[in-house]
């Protein structure tokens, strides 16, 4: 395993990262009829990756490990068992990032990014994953009910207390990302992370935040880098009933199928899956465009989390960089139309 400096800092954290949004999934129900996280295999997968060198883990208050929107019924389920799964392991040699907003409660300040809310989650965040620090805190999405200084101030005290190290956006609006960024200077918050969708399919964030990224000094946490698994080679020869959910209903399509079966036969021309091929590829486009880009993969299986480390060895030619290049803009993303409508804080 290799480390990278992160972002603007001295942090060093391993070139993958283990997401919780999406754990194995036990046969076994809740009194909400609910699938439960199989909170044994949840387990050996985190300890394995470990195991294997990754030091750098994601997770979010709103996961549950098996619902994709979870009610407030099942929210900070994902944090509860990463906070188990890292018991007995030094603190100091893991960095775990984890993101705050959703709604976590029915009352009117369950959500956003409110100094009270804030302040409330952060706590309970501590509590489930059994630590008395976060390496780095990710406003998950806007809030445009309360004025993003306030968010900020909050977020800078916060690392003046010592519970947060770091800070992050996700799913900012570029021209908003500037400002907060300017912002969290003057009041001397470290700003050091986007988390953002990035795949060969979802390559949007080359339009304009990477260019932010590189200018102030973030690093990139690329969330589904499989794309909900479509690009993990299960969907070549057909496509199953939905296992997941059905986000990967904007991918999946016959015009799709065929650009993957040609991917396919470039990751087979270079000895690996196509899985492994597209986390490559992420951490190829890293090294092109000089910033830091940490693919975070979610997995259900041991195997799966070998098979995409093992990425880590496989080098992509830039010819055929190129040749996927070429394929990714070809796909048909729904998604990306979705994506373009971020909200935009009214700021002058």
């Amino acid at each position: 395993m290799k480390y990278i400096r992160f972002g603007n800092s001295g942090l060093k954290v391993s070139e993958i990262a283990l997401g919780t949004w999406h754990l194995p999934s036990s046969n076994d129900v809740d009194s909400f009829n609910i699938n439960k996280v199989d909170e044994p295999a949840a387990l050996n997968i985190i300890k394995s990756a470990v195991d294997s060198g990754i030091n750098f883990f994601d997770t979010a208050n709103i996961y549950h490990g098996v619902m994709q929107n979870p009610d407030v019924y099942h929210t900070g389920n994902s944090e509860r068992i990463l906070g188990r799964a890292l018991i007995g392991y030094d603190r100091e040699s893991l960095v775990i990032s984890t993101k705050i907003m959703g709604r976590m409660a029915n009352h009117p300040n369950g959500m956003g990014l409110s100094r009270k809310y804030i302040r409330w989650q952060v706590n309970e965040s501590l509590k489930r994953l059994k630590t008395d620090y976060i390496d780095i805190l990710h406003m998950h999405m806007p809030d445009i009910t309360t004025p993003i200084e306030e968010t900020i101030d909050t977020l800078s005290s916060l690392v003046y207390q010592g519970y947060i190290y770091y800070a992050g956006e996700s799913h900012f609006h570029p021209q908003d990302i500037i400002y907060i960024l300017k912002y969290s200077r003057d009041v001397h918050l470290q700003m050091i992370s986007m988390q953002e969708p990035y795949n060969l399919i979802d390559r949007y964030i080359e339009k304009d935040k990477i260019d932010i990224a590189r200018v102030y000094g973030l690093g990139i946490m690329a969330y589904m880098p499989l794309a909900h698994g479509f690009l993990s080679g299960r969907y070549i020869k057909e496509v199953p009933p939905m296992s997941r959910s059905d986000n990967l209903s904007v991918y999946i399509n016959n015009d799709n199928i065929k650009i993957l079966n040609e991917i396919n036969e470039i990751a087979r021309s270079l000895d690996a899956s196509l899985a492994q091929i597209s986390i490559s590829y992420i951490l190829k486009k890293s090294e092109i465009m000089n910033i830091p880009i940490v693919p975070v993969i979610g997995v259900t299986r041991v195997e799966q989390l070998n098979e995409l480390v093992e990425s880590l060895n496989i080098k992509i030619p830039e010819d055929y960089i190129k040749m996927l290049d070429d394929l990714s803009i070809q796909f048909k993303n729904k998604y990306i139309e979705d994506y373009k409508r971020i909200i935009k804080y009214n700021i002058n």
